[in-house]
């Protein structure tokens, strides 16, 4: 088992910034990547960000390119995802998963069915 958890979620004004953390534990060595994913209100959930541990795969969902970015610390386990340029519609709650298929993860990376563990999220809502 992979045990995920996030932090850094909060209330932030349009335009700011936040930086979320996912702390993967346990069978780590299992996982090849990690996700970021979101789920605002009524809504379904939906990708943001996703990288290998190896950082030689990175994908980001066009709403996010070139405001946020994803990155990885190997040594802590972690995984990061810088917020900048934060707009209303960002508000959801921001779910961390960790997949353990390569070959999935490399053709669906933007669904949540390459992933096989999530993390209880961290809110995020951002002001006009």
């Amino acid at each position: 088992q992979v045990q995920l958890v996030e932090s850094g979620g909060g209330l932030v004004q349009a335009g700011g910034s936040l930086r979320l953390s996912c702390a993967a534990s346990g069978r780590t060595f299992s996982t090849h990547a990690m996700v970021w994913f979101r789920q605002a209100p009524g809504k379904e959930r939906e990708f943001v960000a996703a990288i290998t541990w190896s950082s030689d795969n990175t994908y980001y969902a066009d709403s996010v390119k070139g405001r946020f970015t994803i990155s990885v610390d190997n040594a802590k386990k972690t995984v990061y995802l810088q917020m900048n340029s934060l707009k209303p519609e960002d508000t959801a709650v921001h779910y961390c998963a960790a997949g353990t298929r390569p070959t999935i993860y490399s053709t669906t990376y933007y669904t949540t069915r390459a992933y096989d563990y999530w993390g209880q999220g961290t809110p995020v809502t951002v002001s006009s």
